[in-house]
């Protein structure tokens, strides 16, 4: 089973507090900020494609990438239950290989954070780039350092929904602010629980070392805002958002 292989079907239901529809608009005023007509937009690391459905609802020509097969199984369906006509792809962020290039990259939900290796983080930004018409715009969200040391840290968090118990358990490792993090999931049948893991690692960079990785690959940091605002990150921001254009 790929990566978010077991997470994929649990996903949605410990996500509910995510609010797409309002991520969706948040991303919306991002765009009319800086004048810029989406055009063909690609939603990287899409995940259970529920960002991307949001954005069709919109009007946006969008599809979705995601490197976990199991996910987009999952965002087919939902797309399907819409009555959309989503295209998805299954690539990882490093190994984006498009039909063409596109106006409007988004990339949501510290999913940039799962690339643990600098060089492998470099070349996804430039794979990115090379996709990404001059004067495109891709706009992403990273965990911050501090969410990493004074968040998630080394803590345990339960979840205990209507479809899964679920235990997060994470080990931080300070020298690099990567989090390990192990999700083990506890499904109902009957007077039965079956168990199933999922395990991965998260990094947080600072904000200056993706600046300059960006610009690496072409791309030009136009903004960094605190998470869901167009203010400029505080000192305990979690969430930190980029709008990087294609030079």
């Amino acid at each position: 089973m790929g990566a978010y292989g077991a997470f994929a079907q649990y996903y949605d239901s410990l996500t509910k507090n995510v609010e797409y529809a309002r991520r969706a608009e948040y991303f919306c005023q991002i765009l009319k900020h800086w004048d810029h007509a989406p055009g063909l937009t690609l939603d990287l690391a899409c995940g259970t494609g529920s960002l991307t459905i949001e954005l069709a609802k919109r009007g946006f020509d969008v599809y979705g990438v995601d490197g976990s097969m199991e996910m987009l199984s999952e965002a087919q369906r939902k797309a399907a239950e819409e009555e959309l006509s989503l295209l998805f792809l299954c690539q990882k962020m490093q190994n984006l290989d498009l039909y063409g290039t596109v106006d409007t990259v988004v990339c949501m939900l510290d999913s940039l954070n799962h690339i643990v290796s600098e060089k492998e983080l470099e070349k996804a930004f430039r794979k990115v780039s090379l996709f990404m018409n001059p004067g495109a715009l891709f706009v992403f969200d990273v965990n911050t350092p501090y969410k990493h040391r004074k968040v998630l840290a080394n803590q345990t968090f339960v979840y205990d929904t209507q479809d899964v118990f679920c235990v997060w358990q994470n080990t931080l490792e300070e020298k690099n602010d990567v989090v390990k993090i192990s999700l083990d999931f506890f499904h109902r049948d009957g007077a039965a629980y079956y168990r199933s893991s999922e395990h991965f690692s998260e990094r947080a960079y600072p904000l200056e070392t993706l600046s300059q990785m960006l610009l690496e690959a072409g791309l030009k940091v136009k903004a960094i805002y605190g998470d869901l605002t167009l203010e400029p990150p505080e000192e305990d921001c979690q969430r930190a958002v980029f709008v990087a254009e294609k030079i």
